[in-house]
């Protein structure tokens, strides 16, 4: 016992009752959502228990946030759905497999730390953009294969199929406010699926898109050519898959942090994502990442230890060897209800509230990367293209903040007093500051509230200095900082500057 409490790493006081129950909890509101991610991307919904099996039960033992939940999530799987309609399910596999391993380099060379780089509108995005995705998956459910041909449901069946459809939504909308014991999503499931045996409603089910009946997972090695080919075909999937599954286990992470008051560890999380995807790979699940719905489910519950999601994990594990008949009678419109309550839940809806207190770029950032989202389905590009931009505004608005007090002392000296980081965004309007024509023979830029951030800087510095001495004028530098200092030090070959040696900042001379 004492054994397995260390590879779970239970050393603390644990509340069996509150970490058993949560992880039962867990489990029913995975199968669900991992079935319909598995059938969203045209995959067998043994794929998706598999992921979410495999994905629970290797992050609940290695990963660096006790309480959270990984499974078969949609983000990732959105990005797989193209690999897997040109080259099939062995190609999806194999993009599996290296994404873990990038995942755990990420984690190896301690990378996970970036993921702050992301802003709050590139987020805002980013969850919005992913919650249309879902949605629209949905409502492609409304659709039934006539003579070969998938053509939108009409008549009996269309009604059917709606109806219990919104009868789930309003069961997860309205079941909260009776208990939250038992969560809202397995009510509803249970409830239509009680409601369609009883009176034998014809309407599409589990076993209508694939079985779920099997066995262990067993090892084997995708079916792909280990060729320069395959790995240009699947590379380009698989680095943004590590991307998309780290972005949203890490803020995942970030966000359990703050409701527990605990700190998690965002490197050696990666690590186990990257070995729960390899280990995907080679099992036969669709891959994953964190999930943010059944981590607060979890939490909720009163989970605080890697126990609720291993019992999770093992609990989907359980229903793939007996619960298959079960399973596969669930009506396919409770599904298409739950899942569109989790996009509706996932779209970012204060971000219309607080859309006019933010500033023109930042609303711009927003729409571009939901907009990329959608149209594209690459959310690491879109997460990309948001970060890259909300950085050049960020260049260009501390750009524009670069000022320079000037004055002449008793001696004729001309000093400048330069506000604001000399960066490449900055050297242009530094450069102008200067009147190298009309300044005295001597002139000393003074650092002491900027600092000089990059090689544009040092070249801008360089040109300068050129300009003074063309004109027989010296420049001198003046109250540098540390990490200013050693930047000009390694410059050293290109550029030649007078540094003023200031024992108070012990500046090289």
């Amino acid at each position: 016992m004492q054994g397995i409490r260390g590879v779970l790493g239970l050393h603390q006081p644990i509340n069996y009752r509150n970490e058993i129950l949560a992880g039962f909890t867990v489990a029913m509101t995975m199968i669900p959502e991992s079935l319909s991610f598995a059938i969203l991307a045209g995959l067998s919904p043994l794929t998706g228990l598999y992921a979410a099996f495999l994905m629970g039960l290797v992050t609940s033992i290695l990963g660096g946030r006790p309480g959270m939940v990984s499974g078969g999530a949609g983000a990732t799987v959105v990005v797989l759905i193209a690999l897997a309609s040109t080259h099939g399910v062995q190609y999806l596999f194999a993009a599996v497999i290296l994404g873990g391993v990038l995942q755990l380099l990420v984690g190896v060379f301690k990378l996970g730390k970036f993921v702050r780089l992301i802003p709050q509108p590139v987020m805002y995005g980013f969850l919005n953009g992913l919650a249309v995705i879902i949605f629209m998956a949905q409502v492609a459910q409304f659709k039934t294969v006539e003579n070969g041909v998938a053509v939108w449901m009409h008549g009996i069946p269309l009604y059917w199929m709606g109806g219990l459809t919104v009868l789930t939504i309003i069961i997860v909308l309205l079941w909260p406010k009776v208990t939250k014991v038992v969560p809202a999503s397995l009510v509803a499931i249970l409830m239509v699926f009680a409601l369609v045996f009883l009176f034998q409603i014809d309407t599409k089910k589990v076993i209508d898109i694939a079985s779920v009946s099997g066995s262990l997972p067993s090892f084997h090695i995708p079916m792909v050519p280990f060729t320069i080919e395959t790995l240009q075909i699947i590379f380009p999937y698989a680095l943004v898959m590590a991307g998309v599954g780290l972005i949203e286990s890490l803020l995942t992470l970030n966000m359990v942090d703050e409701i527990t008051n605990t700190k998690g560890r965002s490197n050696k999380e990666a690590v186990a994502q990257g070995v729960a995807n390899i280990t995907n790979g080679f099992f036969g699940g669709m891959g994953g990442c964190a999930m943010v719905a059944q981590t607060l489910v979890n939490i909720g519950a009163g989970a605080r230890t890697r126990l609720s999601a291993f019992i999770g994990a093992i609990t989907i594990m359980l229903v793939i060897l007996v619960g298959a008949p079960f399973i596969e009678q669930i009506p396919m419109a409770a599904l298409v209800g739950v899942m569109m309550m989790v996009a509706i839940q996932t779209f970012q809806w204060v971000s219309f509230r607080v859309i006019n207190k933010f500033p023109k770029s930042d609303i711009f950032v927003g729409i571009l990367v939901a907009g990329i989202t959608v149209v594209l389905h690459n959310l690491a590009l879109a997460v990309l293209v948001g970060v890259v931009i909300s950085a050049l505004v960020f260049a260009w608005e501390n750009a524009k903040r670069i000022r320079a007090r000037k004055y002449i002392d008793e001696a004729g000296v001309k000093h400048y007093e330069i506000m604001g980081p000399l960066f490449f965004g900055s050297t242009a309007t530094f450069s102008e500051k200067f009147d190298v024509l009309s300044d005295p023979i001597e002139v000393i830029i003074d650092f002491r509230e900027s600092k000089v951030v990059d090689m544009s800087g040092i070249d801008a510095l360089h040109k300068l200095t050129e300009k003074y001495q063309q004109q027989g004028k010296t420049l001198r530098l003046r109250h540098l900082s540390e990490d200013c200092r050693r930047l000009l030090k390694n410059a050293e070959g290109v550029i030649d500057v007078n540094i003023i040696d200031d024992p108070t900042y012990k500046v090289m001379v």
